[in-house]
């Protein structure tokens, strides 16, 4: 994600047929963001075709500039996950601590 907030993988706005000028509902959900099309969305697909991800938004879920975030689309509901570094790293040690019987003392 750059300092605009736009998304550079394009591959996922192309699996879920989202071009440019998409309307787009975007909203915080549990730490992530959930962003489905709408035509009475708020947020758009730019010209270029990038996700750009606003302010307001980004910083709901601590997301700064530089941030590697990771998307998952599930084209059949026609909705796009964004899970932002910190929602990693919770599902990643509770994983873990599963793995190496982390409740031990």
């Amino acid at each position: 994600m750059d300092c605009r907030g736009r998304v550079a993988d394009r591959a996922v706005l192309t699996a879920l047929r989202w071009g440019p000028g998409t309307r787009l509902d975007i909203r915080e959900a549990c730490g992530l963001l959930v962003v489905q099309a709408t035509p009475g969305g708020v947020f758009v697909v730019t010209k270029q075709g990038h996700l750009r991800l606003p302010a307001s938004v980004r910083h709901c879920c601590g997301l700064v500039p530089g941030d590697r975030v990771l998307l998952v689309a599930d084209p059949g509901q026609e909705v796009l996950v964004v899970h932002p570094p910190a929602s990693l790293d919770e599902l990643l040690v509770a994983r873990h601590a599963e793995l190496v019987g982390g409740d031990r003392p």
